[in-house]
């Protein structure tokens, strides 16, 4: 039944949340091309998100939020599958936390035309030292204005933007590699041995 998903991380450990008063239910992660995700198309749910912001109020707040510490990982990157409708908004901003409190614009994404899903967004935020090892660590996904103007803008450009437009989230993913252990590294210097240690990356997705 596709709407009745959950926002229980299928690896990992994490808490999903909505944010800036939007609503959401579950709906087919399957339709209209459908996201990434391998289940089942009768079972494939997406997070679906509604009651967004009126067209010039509020940019950059209403969306998802997603806190998962990196607590011993480094090397941060995040990617996910969206949805857009017809008269969502077109521009997305990824932002991230550090400390669980104030958030940074990460990377602008557009998705045009609507009723479409845009699949493996991603951004590298390996080059971000304060993401790496932090418990207070997470990203957000939120509406944004038009960047040529001061409102939002809809997906297809023949509609009208509408707070009732939907974003639907699938396989929103955030990776990272172990820090290696400083005995086992020192270990093997004293040792002269060189190497190129490899741990298994760990992913948190909903």
């Amino acid at each position: 039944n596709t709407a009745t998903g959950t926002l229980t991380p299928s690896v990992g450990v994490g808490t999903a949340s909505l944010a800036g008063g939007t609503s959401a239910t579950f709906a087919s992660g399957a339709a209209t091309g459908g996201s990434s995700d391998p289940s089942d198309p009768l079972n494939n749910s997406g997070w679906n998100l509604t009651t967004f912001p009126a067209a010039t109020v509020g940019n950059k707040t209403a969306g998802a939020q997603f806190l998962v510490s990196t607590v011993g990982f480094q090397g941060i990157s995040v990617s996910y599958d969206l949805r857009h409708s017809n008269t969502s908004s077109r521009f997305e901003q990824l932002q991230y936390t550090t400390d669980g409190l104030a958030w940074i614009d990460a990377n602008l994404f557009e998705g045009t035309p609507g009723d479409t899903w845009f699949n493996n967004r991603s951004f590298d935020l390996s080059g971000v030292a304060a993401a790496n090892d932090n418990a207070n660590f997470g990203i957000r996904i939120v509406s944004a204005f038009d960047p040529a103007g001061s409102a939002y803008a809809p997906s297809t450009p023949t509609s009208n933007y509408a707070t009732s437009g939907t974003w639907r989230f699938d396989m929103v993913t955030i990776s990272a590699t172990a820090i290696p252990e400083p005995n086992a590294l020192a270990l093997l210097s004293a040792a002269g041995i060189g190497v190129v240690i490899r741990r298994r990356a760990s992913r948190n997705h909903a």
